[in-house]
């Protein structure tokens, strides 16, 4: 994983900075190994990205509130994997395994107005922007927009 997310070539649309050194990314691994949130209110679920190769291609997590019923999805893959459908095979998975495990009602994502990859993956799947943020974020320099997706 950790060659994968040094690359600077994925975090274009986040504001995250790629790891610089493992032990920074074997900590915060060990942190969400809990997968409770320490309110327990949410559940913080994690996947890598197995390919048929045995390599590792990014990641899929969802934070899912176990209150509303709602999950807030995310997925990022590595440069070199993109647009190989790694996220669409991980989301088309990961949403009717929720939906069974926690009776998910709502799942949600936030995406960065420039990602048209992104923007067309979740629109593909069903979702339906449900919000426009001007200047949701300041990183790398610029201000960025953000779509809110829901389906």
């Amino acid at each position: 994983m950790f060659d994968g997310l040094a690359n600077p070539g994925g975090y274009l649309y986040i504001p995250q900075e790629p790891p610089t050194k493992l032990e920074d990314l074997t900590a915060r691994y060990r942190k969400l190994e809990s997968r409770r949130s320490s309110d327990d209110t949410e559940a913080w679920l994690n996947w890598a990205l197995i390919g048929l190769d045995g390599k590792a291609h990014g990641y899929v997590q969802a934070t899912v509130n176990l209150n509303s019923k709602e999950a807030f999805i995310a997925y990022f893959v590595f440069s070199p994997s993109q647009r190989l459908g790694y996220a669409r095979e991980a989301l088309n998975v990961l949403l009717p395994a929720l939906r069974e495990a926690y009776g998910i009602v709502k799942f949600n994502a936030e995406i960065d107005t420039r990602n048209v990859a992104s923007i067309r993956l979740v629109e593909s799947l069903g979702f339906t922007c449900t919000r426009h943020v001007r200047n949701a974020d300041e990183f790398k320099g610029s201000v960025s927009d953000e779509y809110h997706y829901s389906l």
